[in-house]
């Protein structure tokens, strides 16, 4: 006689961990895995702070018209932000390099009737497939943390946009004062990955989260490197207490 013994799905989820490195085909891989949860996740672990981080980073475009380019357009979010905030005189071009992903973000945009004015397609960002001073300003949320040549992505960035367009970065950061300096760390390193893993079944994918951050943890780091990469009037703006941060500057002439 046997006995049937009950597995929780978790147990085999962990216990066949995938685990993923910086590395561009793994970063590929991951974001391939989780486009499934993606949007959900993002707004149940930011407490959909998330939202608000996207409308802030847009709000730095306030005057600026024409085409816009957001890399690492992922489902599509910051895309149709900058289109609300200002869709009668914006265009915008999300590129990425998962296609689960860009798949996600055009079902959005054809569910809302914007195809006219936001196109999306695979590409990548130390490659951009653009000439030279194409476009009106450019957006990269999320994503930067995710490339092993931050230098060059950045110099591309800077490639394709015109003299005076404004580059801006979103992008997770660790608080560096206060109450949310002592507990973030640990709701980031121990309560995010677990329930990230449970619901996305790739707990991988919600462990390399906060490592990636690890890498890069303060604002001051990215603005480091873009004003080496040509921007100037460079500066940064902390959200949330410090759990994410805007930075963004201006194509010299």
């Amino acid at each position: 006689m046997s006995i049937a013994v009950y597995t929780p799905f978790w147990y085999n989820l962990f216990k066949r961990m995938k685990t993923y490195s910086l590395h561009p085909e793994s970063i590929r891989n991951l974001f391939n895995n989780i486009a499934h949860t993606y949007d959900f996740l993002n707004h149940l672990l930011s407490m959909r702070r998330d939202l608000y981080w996207r409308k802030m980073a847009v709000q730095e475009l306030r005057g600026l018209d024409g085409w816009i380019l957001d890399i690492a357009t992922g489902t599509g979010d910051m895309a149709l932000e900058i289109i609300q905030q200002n869709g009668h005189r914006r265009k915008v071009l999300g590129l990425d390099f998962s296609e689960p992903m860009v798949r996600k973000a055009q079902q959005k945009v054809m569910k809302k009737g914007l195809l006219r004015v936001i196109d999306l397609s695979l590409g990548d960002a130390l490659f951009l497939p653009f000439r030279d001073h194409t476009f009106d300003a450019s957006m990269m949320a999320f994503g930067l943390r995710n490339i092993v040549k931050k230098e060059q992505a950045l110099s591309e960035i800077v490639r394709v946009v015109r003299p005076g367009a404004k580059v801006v970065i979103l992008e997770f950061t660790f608080p560096q004062k206060g109450l949310m300096k002592r507990f973030y760390p640990i709701y980031f390193k121990k309560i995010l990955p677990w329930v990230g893993g449970c619901i996305s079944r790739d707990r991988g994918a919600y462990d390399y989260l906060p490592e990636s951050v690890l890498h890069f943890r303060h604002a001051v780091e990215y603005e480091e490197l873009m004003k080496k990469s040509g921007l100037g009037n460079v500066f940064s703006r902390q959200l949330t207490g410090g759990v994410a941060s805007i930075i963004s500057g201006i194509k010299k002439n």
